[in-house]
């Protein structure tokens, strides 16, 4: 795949995730607000009925005690009479004249002050009534400049009654004056407050815990429920009990504590709906991108692995080759040692092939567990030693050493012998392999607990921080530029930790360029 296509499809990716996770974002603020708009109106709407609903109730307790009252007295009011007008009409088609009359009287009520529990003097109050007069004349009898008190109509309609809207207007007056001067405890009760609340709240389908307070001219009243507090986020209030003048001394205050959770709980549903799909979303595209990224890491690899590998079988083919055609020559065929000489050369370029082919089949039937691995108690440090043997005539060859410091007690573990020396080999070759001068490798082996620990240490080349995190992996090798100074195609280790991972033990390296190299090696002791 080419780099800038992977580029900018990763690129396209990451920004259509990031889009849905913002779009995600938005629409819960979105909704979140739109909640809190909803949830302000409704209460806005509970506490102005609520509001009009004290109002009605204190109207009505005093117009339902002022009738009882004027019922119970038996006196006769004083009658004032306070308007009368007159309006008259004549109709030339049927030659009659029609003269209405209407009169507005007062009836004034003169009220205790025991009524008002005052100790003041008694208040007047009026109750409003009207008559109305309709009267038809005959044009011949009527005179045109006057209204003449004898003449009889022909027609006559009287209507009398009470005035509802005045009464209405006079009596709304009388109270409001009456019930500003009075204590606020005297005109409404928290226990009122609270049943019109919660009955109100529960018609809007707000279901939440309230509190709720009277504030006079910005103070609290005594008049609140025992948990309010106020908070300007989730405090909504609204006048009360205006006067004549249309002032409002006093402000119901409604505050909800758990505002925040009653609106989030509307969307706890789909949210975490959508949480989860969004998260399944990041796993997949997460999960997809490192996969892409691996095999793309694999891909070079496998490049570099069948050029390193094109690269090394050149050099064994070519020394093949010439040994070939040295023994052919018929100076070198007749001298025994020369061709015992090149026969050796050719084995051992051969036996070099073999091996790697070797390390990839093994690796491949390990990874399909098609490789048998048998398992006995067995002496580590007897591994050990043999390892040491397989390696000791290319150390010989190098003029390097190896110093042994055996201070485990207990040394019988579970294992294959022949693999393990495998392991072991595949370490030692390494340290001797990256040694660029005369190698000198430890080996130290000590008891933790219940484990045995096997130290390799040498004075290589070292390696950086990403190179021990992968170098157990298979085909991984740290790049030296175009160098192959070094054979190998990063097959060993990938080896090395399938056998022990196979012997449920554990490797790790600890290294720093330039200083060498420590593989340590983990292993349960046989109990």
């Amino acid at each position: 795949m080419n780099k800038l296509f992977f580029k900018i499809l990763v690129l396209l990716m990451s920004l259509s995730l990031i889009g849905i996770i913002l779009v995600q974002v938005y629409w819960f603020n979105t909704s979140l607000e739109n909640n809190d708009e909803q949830f302000k109106f409704h209460v806005k709407s509970v506490i102005g009925n609520v509001a009009e609903k004290l109002q009605e109730q204190e109207e009505f307790t005093y117009y339902d005690r002022f009738n009882k009252y004027k019922d119970s007295t038996g006196k006769l009011p004083q009658k004032n009479e306070l308007l009368e007008f007159y309006y008259v009409q004549k109709n030339h088609k049927n030659n009659t004249t029609i003269v209405f009359t209407n009169s507005i009287s007062s009836d004034d009520y003169s009220i205790a002050p025991s009524f008002l529990d005052k100790k003041s003097d008694s208040l007047k109050l009026k109750s409003f009534s009207s008559k109305r007069v309709t009267e038809i004349y005959d044009n011949n009898r009527f005179d045109n400049t006057k209204i003449q008190s004898d003449l009889t109509p022909d027609v006559k309609i009287e209507k009398s009654g009470n005035l509802d809207v005045l009464d209405e207007v006079a009596y709304k007056i009388n109270y409001k004056e009456i019930a500003s001067a009075m204590p606020l405890q005297e005109r409404v009760s928290a226990v009122e407050i609270q049943k019109l609340l919660k009955k109100e709240l529960e018609e809007y389908g707000v279901n939440t815990k309230f509190e709720f307070g009277i504030f006079s001219s910005g103070l609290a009243t005594k008049v609140k429920s025992d948990g309010f507090v106020y908070h300007a986020d989730n405090t909504y209030s609204i006048p009360i009990f205006s006067d004549n003048e249309g002032n409002n001394k006093y402000q119901l205050l409604v505050s909800f504590p758990q505002k925040k959770k009653f609106l989030l709980s509307d969307l706890v549903g789909i949210t975490l709906l959508s949480i989860i799909f969004t998260l399944i979303i990041i796993i997949a595209y997460t999960s997809a991108l490192n996969q892409l990224i691996r095999q793309r890491n694999i891909s070079e690899i496998k490049t570099d692995f069948i050029n390193n590998m094109t690269h090394e079988f050149k050099t064994p083919i070519a020394t093949i080759n010439l040994a070939l055609d040295a023994i052919k020559n018929p100076k070198i065929i007749g001298d025994k040692d020369m061709v015992l000489k090149y026969l050796q050369m050719i084995k051992d370029e051969n036996k070099r092939m073999h091996a790697q082919v070797e390390n990839v089949l093994r690796i491949s039937k390990l990874e399909k567990k098609e490789l048998d691995i048998s398992k006995e108690s067995t002496n580590i440090q007897e591994v050990i030693e043999d390892a040491i043997e397989h390696v000791h005539l290319i150390l010989e060859d190098r003029e390097g050493t190896i110093a042994k410091h055996f201070k485990a007690e207990r040394t019988i573990v579970l294992l294959n012998e022949v693999h393990f020396i495998n392991v072991i080999v595949n370490i030692l070759e390494n340290a001797i392999k990256y040694s660029p001068n005369v190698p000198k490798i430890d080996i130290f082996t000590e008891n933790i607990k219940e484990f045995l620990i096997i130290k390799i240490k040498d004075n290589g080349i070292g390696m950086s921080k990403v190179a021990q995190k992968r170098v157990f992996e298979k085909f991984y090798r740290e790049h030296t530029g175009d160098l192959h100074d070094v054979k190998g195609h990063g097959l060993g280790l990938a080896y090395v930790k399938k056998i022990i991972d196979d012997h449920n033990g554990q490797i790790y390296v600890e290294s720093e360029k330039g200083k060498g190299s420590t593989f340590i090696i983990k292993l349960p002791l046989m109990n």
